[in-house]
């Protein structure tokens, strides 16, 4: 990256303090060979693995169980022209273990629609890179 182009990287450590205070990310998955991008509520495990809940009869489910896969998030402020982008890169694997399970359903995210028949969908966190737009320098 260019030491001059307004843009920071990132460390893994800052890159999940950053995810554990957004409210909103994205899937980025496969869909019939082409791209899918999803808006979902998400929280981090104690291991630092993405969680989102979602129906158990879901697209979503279906299409990532044991599959590489991507997740992004970040906040901007277009007035300060700062802001941040995270993405998370690893293999999304639906939660079947019943303790695991329960013990997710206490801690883990809540849905905002709630549906029955509920699984948490973890994304194990491989590989993670972030950047920061630093205000002032990007200016034009």
């Amino acid at each position: 990256m260019n030491t001059n182009d307004g843009f920071r990287e990132l460390g893994r450590e800052e890159c999940l303090r950053l995810l554990e205070g957004a409210p909103i990310g994205r899937v980025v998955h496969t869909r019939h060979a082409l791209p899918a991008v999803l808006p979902v509520n998400f929280c981090l495990d104690v291991d630092s693995a993405v969680l989102m809940r979602t129906s158990a009869d879901s697209e979503l489910a279906a299409a990532v169980d044991g599959v590489v896969i991507a997740f992004e998030a970040d906040e901007v402020d277009a007035t300060a022209h700062s802001g941040w982008s995270v993405v998370v890169t690893g293999r999304a694997t639906v939660v079947t273990d019943p303790a695991e399970h329960g013990r997710l359903a206490r801690t883990g995210p809540r849905s905002w629609v709630a549906s029955p028949g509920e699984v948490f969908i973890r994304i194990e966190p491989e590989l993670v890179t972030g950047r920061q737009l630093v205000a002032g320098l990007a200016a034009y």
